[in-house]
C-alpha cells in the first residue's frame, strides 16, 4: 500500500504537493526567537535567576561571559536588534576591568563597589516587572469579562404579583388612622349614633360609584374621633368578609388600596 503524499500548502483552494522550483524565500522571511526580552535589562536579570545568582553579590565574568554568547547570536541573526544589548555588554565590560585593577588600600574605605549602579538598576527593574506581572494577572474587562447586553422585548409585559393581604395588615394600617382620630378625641359623652351595618352601607354607596382603588386611610373621617374610626374598621372588615370589596398592596409593607369589587372589570 502506498502513503499519498502529504500537500504542502493550500493556494487559492488548490492543493499544492511539490514545491515550485522558481520560488524564492527572502533570508528574513522566517525566524524563530526561542527567548523573548524586553531589553538588556531584562535578559541580565533572565541569566542571573537561570543560573540561581545572588543578585547582590554578582559574578560579573560568569554573566559577561553568558550575555556576549547571547549578543554575538543576535549580531549574526539582525545586527539592529543588538544595538542597546552592546550597550550593556560594554558596561558589563568596563565592571569586569573595574574589579580586575589593584585596589589602593588608602581608598578602600571611601571606594564604591563598580556593580552597585548595575545591581541597583536591576532590582528596581525586578521590582517593576513583577509588579506588571501582577496587574497583568488582574481580571480584565473585554479581555476575562465581558459585559453582557440584555434586550428586553417590546411585546413583553412584566408580570406584577401583589402581595398578600392578611388581617395583620389591615390592623396595622387601622392603628396609624386611629393614632391620628386620638387628636380629635374630648371628653363630652353623647349618644352612640353610629352603627356598623350604617357604615357599611355608606361605603358601599361611595365606592361603587368608582371602579378605582382609594387609599385605605381615606375612608376613614378622624374627625369622628375613636369611636368613628372602630365604626368603619368594623364596616371594611365585614364587606372584606363577604367578599364586597377588594384590599391589595402596590408592594410590600406599602400602602393599602380599596376599591368596590363587583366593580371591577373583568
Amino acid at each position: 500500500m502506498v502513503q499519498q503524499a502529504l500537500p504542502l500548502a493550500l493556494v487559492r483552494g488548490e492543493i499544492v504537493i511539490n514545491k515550485p522550483e522558481d520560488l524564492f524565500i527572502p533570508p528574513d522571511a522566517l525566524e524563530i526567537f526561542l527567548e523573548a526580552f524586553e531589553g538588556p535589562l531584562d535578559f541580565l536579570l533572565y541569566l542571573i535567576k537561570k543560573q540561581k545568582f545572588d543578585i547582590v553579590d554578582l559574578p560579573i565574568q560568569e554573566i559577561t561571559l553568558q550575555y556576549m554568547e547571547y549578543v554575538d547570536l543576535m549580531r549574526q541573526v539582525k545586527m539592529e536588534l543588538a544595538a542597546e544589548y552592546l550597550v550593556m555588554a560594554a558596561m558589563l565590560a568596563e565592571i569586569k576591568s573595574r574589579l580586575l585593577l589593584p585596589k589602593n588600600v588608602f581608598d578602600d574605605e571611601n571606594e564604591e563597589d563598580p556593580r552597585a549602579e548595575l545591581i541597583r538598576r536591576l532590582q528596581e527593574y525586578e521590582i517593576f516587572k513583577q509588579a506588571a506581572q501582577d496587574i497583568d494577572q488582574l481580571p480584565r474587562m473585554e479581555r476575562d469579562t465581558f459585559v453582557s447586553h440584555a434586550v428586553m422585548p417590546e411585546t413583553m409585559q412584566p408580570e406584577i404579583e401583589n402581595p398578600e393581604i392578611d388581617i395583620q395588615e389591615l390592623v396595622m394600617a387601622f392603628q396609624s388612622v386611629l393614632k391620628r382620630a386620638s387628636a380629635f378625641s374630648h371628653h363630652e359623652i353623647s349618644a352612640e349614633v353610629l352603627s356598623t351595618r350604617e357604615r357599611m352601607t355608606q361605603l358601599l354607596d361611595r365606592l361603587s360609584q368608582s371602579d378605582t382603588f382609594v387609599l385605605f386611610p381615606d375612608l376613614f373621617d378622624v374627625t369622628e374621633g375613636r369611636s368613628g374610626v372602630v365604626v368603619t374598621f368594623l364596616a371594611v372588615l365585614e364587606l372584606v368578609k363577604e367578599s364586597l370589596l377588594e384590599v391589595i398592596q402596590s408592594a410590600a409593607y406599602g400602602q393599602l388600596h380599596v376599591r368596590y369589587k363587583h366593580a371591577q372589570v373583568s
